[in-house]
């Protein structure tokens, strides 16, 4: 069941979802749970807090986390404050606006950074991230300072919780 401060990591099959899974590890998308609103950033809105219903999707897998010390009081105020951020497309440390992990780790400053990773298998890059950018008109990030779900995931400061079994939308 959906508590007040659990984080949500997110599995998909989307080809971003998959790419970044590929590149990073288990999970593709990081999300908080508020006050009845999920918080978080994605590419399209922003950074948006949306109801249970609108978030959770068939078709996707979602696990629960706990980060114990959590101050919902206080994360919410800071989440409320970078409502309508725009999306950081390109990742880089610098960009404008926030992707999921980075959101998540403005709210919770416990997570550390580590060197982006965008390779699959043998490739330092893979192709799907060499037209990403490509397209972006952006070199790859390689080994800038980033966050990604998988990682923020392993901090020891967080607690597997369950495998959330959508009750909102059956």
């Amino acid at each position: 069941m959906l508590e007040n401060g659990d984080l949500i990591f997110v599995k998909d099959l989307s080809d971003m979802g998959q790419a970044i899974q590929a590149s990073t590890g288990k999970y593709s998308h990081v999300a908080l749970f508020l006050d009845g609103f999920i918080y978080h950033a994605r590419v399209e809105g922003g950074v948006l807090a949306q109801s249970p219903e609108d978030f959770f999707e068939d078709g996707k897998v979602y696990d629960l986390y706990r980060y114990a010390r959590i101050d919902c009081p206080e994360v919410k105020k800071r989440a409320e404050n970078l409502l309508g951020s725009p999306y950081n497309a390109s990742f880089y440390p610098d960009g404008d606006g926030y992707y999921c992990s980075q959101f998540i780790a403005e709210l919770l400053p416990i997570f550390e950074t580590i060197p982006m990773k965008f390779g699959e298998g043998e490739q330092e890059i893979s192709s799907f991230w060499e037209d990403y950018y490509r397209e972006l008109g952006l070199a790859v990030p390689l080994d800038q300072p980033g966050t990604n779900p998988s990682l923020l995931a392993q901090s020891p400061q967080l607690q597997f919780k369950e495998r959330y079994l959508d009750d909102y939308n059956h």
